[in-house]
């Protein structure tokens, strides 16, 4: 059973393709702002793929409950749990999507690279020991009653804690030769269901006397979901750009008002910046033919390949990278 979706986040990435207009924006923050879109579409995909997984296996089943895109705090700390899985023995799967479109490498030391569109290496932090920090949050937050948990003969029962780490089905995964515990938490999205199945039939004998009803276990996935904070961006502080304020008192004509909320901020700043260029026709770079906004899209979300332009898709094939 689904408890709760994935926040939507369309509206973030409306806010900073707007923000490309800023006439604050010069080239190295619009390049910073184009990577920020692309990291936040990459783990959509990522999220997305593992969520349908888990729908496909888990959403009938009143024995199973997920909860997707799950942010608490604690102490002064923050987990963002991409896909947090209960099930009636108390079991509890952390789970970190990770989209790496090329694929991941870890080393003899544990340490992981990705991969650019080009192939060429580069570090990313752990995802183990970022999952491993979500776990001891979560943890805490259980042993400090945050969560009432569900009782048997007078004694709490806890839950346990396990990581999974989720990497598209698609990309590859290249271990160490040597054996690194831990690694093998490391999964494509497509072994979730066995791997969940095989680790549960393995404890089954343990887990069943602290099996709790169905109803219980709704009702602790709900109190979970009760902690849940998102968080709203503030875009225009990240990227260093000026105050809705600062850019309005302008002499050129400006829509003047006052906005509180990030969302409205930027659709301020894409109205005036709008109001003095025409709207971009959808046409091939190439031949002028006229094109689709999925065409564009791609195109869009191809920049290296095409420079930031946009081909048909007959075009699209004489160009090189």
């Amino acid at each position: 059973m689904i408890i709760k979706q994935a926040d939507d986040k369309q509206s973030d990435l409306s806010i900073l393709k707007k923000l490309l207009t800023h006439p604050d924006a010069d080239v190295a923050k619009k390049k910073r702002i184009e990577q920020e879109i692309r990291n936040i579409q990459a783990g959509i995909r990522g999220e997305e793929e593992a969520a349908y997984e888990m729908k496909v296996h888990y959403s009938e089943s009143k024995n199973w409950m997920i909860i997707h895109d799950l942010r608490i705090e604690h102490g002064g700390l923050v987990a963002q749990i991409d896909h947090l899985i209960i099930n009636r023995f108390l079991e509890m799967w952390v789970c970190e999507s990770k989209h790496f479109s090329k694929g991941i490498e870890i080393n003899e030391y544990g340490e992981f690279s990705a991969f650019d569109f080009d192939g060429k290496p580069y570090g990313v932090p752990s995802p183990i020991e970022q999952n491993n920090k979500h776990i001891l949050i979560l943890k805490r937050i259980f042993d400090s009653n945050a969560v009432k948990l569900p009782t048997r003969l007078g004694f709490t029962i806890k839950p346990s804690l396990k990581s999974l780490v989720l990497v598209s089905k698609n990309a590859r995964i290249t271990r160490p030769k040597v054996k690194i515990d831990g690694l093998d938490c490391i999964i494509k999205n497509d072994q979730l269901f066995k791997t969940i199945d095989k680790a549960t039939d393995d404890s089954n004998r343990l887990l069943i006397v602290k099996t709790i009803g169905q109803d219980t276990v709704e009702a602790l996935a709900k109190e979970i979901v009760k902690l849940h904070k998102p968080i709203q961006f503030n875009w225009l502080a990240k990227f260093s750009l000026s105050s809705p304020s600062q850019v309005l008192a302008t002499p050129a004509p400006v829509v003047q008002a006052q906005k509180q909320s990030i969302s409205q901020t930027a659709q301020s700043i894409a109205t005036t910046e709008d109001s003095k260029k025409p709207s971009q026709k959808l046409i091939c770079y190439s031949c002028g033919a006229s094109i689709t906004y999925n065409v564009a899209k791609f195109c869009w979300g191809n920049k290296l390949k095409y420079s930031g332009n946009i081909y048909c898709i007959e075009c699209q094939k004489k160009v090189v990278a």
